[in-house]
């Protein structure tokens, strides 16, 4: 068996590794730029910092929730190789405006292109996982989606570290570049014919509604899909509260921002590599549990060292001034754990996603995941932005909203820890 690492010098994996590597820095590079872009030069205040980081959040989100249906119909009707070189060629388009956006300083035209971005990134997700089972071993589906998560992570680390450093001008010409560079590698991506011909459903609502109801009888399927929803919720409120916990809390500059999102995509990448590890690509939730609950135990510590930080007054430390205090190593370190702890959980469950179900159904699957979990996410910073806003809450203060949601996921966890010893037969969509 080739190992996980093995699987780069494979034409049926580095290509679609490449794509989707360049797709997550893009993604990051651009929201990133534009955000801090609005929390350190347009608005000075947090509520400002916290709605318009909860908007950016929500609207990129947004087109998971309406169009994944249809993305998951077309992924398996037709060649999903063929279908991914027309979602790069369509981000070459959407960054021409992003770009736009960023040389005329203008939110409007940026978050036009954001919503577009999302778009792309709707109709590329389930063919990334789909495609998996179609091109790998069954033995080796678990390795390649741990590389997968692990390269979409180091892509986020990238474009979150470049589009905290970059200049504007620089980073317009940037995106442009990069969604050249990803249309030209899912050129040489390999031919993943359809295993089954639907007819369309253009109905995103009705569609929505059928993929869901079919998907979620299925009990594995149902607890995955709820737990990795969980999972993703946590993460779009850090994602939230991150901009603002620096500036405010931290008393930093927006480079220690970056800091921040970087040690948390380095983390989960760790995480995603040694599940990999533990399981030897046996796909189980058998360390979810404990993967979540001691992330629960760093988020809680995180609380405690963002509550008794000792610098709130003067200039905003640089990232040279606020790594040279001992405290930060300790609130790092809490975030490299809570991201490691992380990754190791919600790997296996996205491997339960393609094998789950026979290969000719697992786009439908992923994209029934994706309706979900995007639903969950746009709750989640929306629910953070309401308790931000609650008299007397603090944003250090919203962390144990993290906390909760952490129980919550190692309760699903558990369940699909017991439905997966149940015996079972194939599991097909109606």
């Amino acid at each position: 068996m080739i190992g996980a690492l093995g699987l780069m010098k494979e034409r049926r994996f580095l290509p679609l590794f490449v794509t989707q590597f360049l797709g997550a820095f893009n993604d990051n590079l651009f929201k990133n730029a534009m955000i801090f872009f609005a929390t350190y030069q347009i608005f000075n205040s947090v509520e400002q910092e916290t709605q318009f980081s909860a908007i950016a959040t929500g609207i990129f989100i947004l087109p998971f929730f309406l169009f994944s249906a249809l993305a998951g119909q077309l992924a398996d009707t037709y060649d999903k190789a063929r279908i991914m070189r027309i979602i790069k060629a369509a981000e070459v388009a959407i960054m021409l405006v992003g770009a736009a956006g960023i040389f005329l300083k203008s939110l409007e035209l940026m978050l036009v292109a954001l919503v577009g971005m999302g778009v792309h990134s709707t109709f590329f997700g389930p063919i990334k996982y789909a495609v998996l089972p179609q091109h790998l071993r069954h033995e080796e589906v678990l390795g390649g989606t741990g590389l997968v998560e692990a390269g979409t992570y180091i892509a986020i680390l990238c474009g979150t570290i470049a589009g905290g450093l970059i200049s504007p001008n620089v980073a317009a010409i940037a995106v442009i570049c990069v969604a050249l560079a990803g249309w030209l590698s899912s050129l040489k991506i390999p031919p993943a014919p359809p295993l089954t011909k639907l007819e369309l459903d253009f109905n995103i609502f009705r569609s929505s509604y059928r993929l869901i109801a079919a998907t979620m009888h299925i009990k594995r399927l149902y607890l995955a899909i709820v737990a990795i929803s969980v999972f993703w919720t946590i993460a779009a409120v850090l994602g939230v509260l991150f901009p603002p916990l620096v500036k405010n809390v931290f008393h930093a500059q927006k480079d220690v921002a970056s800091v921040f999102l970087a040690i948390f995509s380095i983390g989960i990448a760790i995480g995603s590599v040694v599940i990999n590890r533990l399981l030897k690509g046996e796909v189980s939730a058998r360390y979810a549990v404990a993967s979540v609950l001691a992330m629960a135990v760093f988020v809680i510590d995180f609380h405690f060292a963002a509550v008794f930080w000792p610098v709130n007054d003067g200039p905003l430390l640089d990232t040279r001034d606020f790594i040279a205090l001992s405290a930060a190593w300790h609130v790092l370190f809490d975030l490299g754990m809570i991201a490691v702890t992380g990754g190791m959980f919600v790997v296996p469950l996205y491997a339960f996603l393609t094998t789950t179900v026979e290969k000719s159904q697992t786009a439908r699957t992923v994209a029934a995941n994706n309706i979900v979990n995007s639903g969950a996410m746009v709750a989640g910073s929306v629910g953070i932005l309401g308790v931000t806003q609650i008299p007397g809450v603090s944003v250090e203060d919203s962390i144990w909203v993290v906390v909760a949601l952490c129980f919550a996921s190692a309760f699903c966890a558990w369940l699909l820890h017991k439905a997966e010893r149940e015996p079972h037969g194939p599991d097909m969509l109606p």
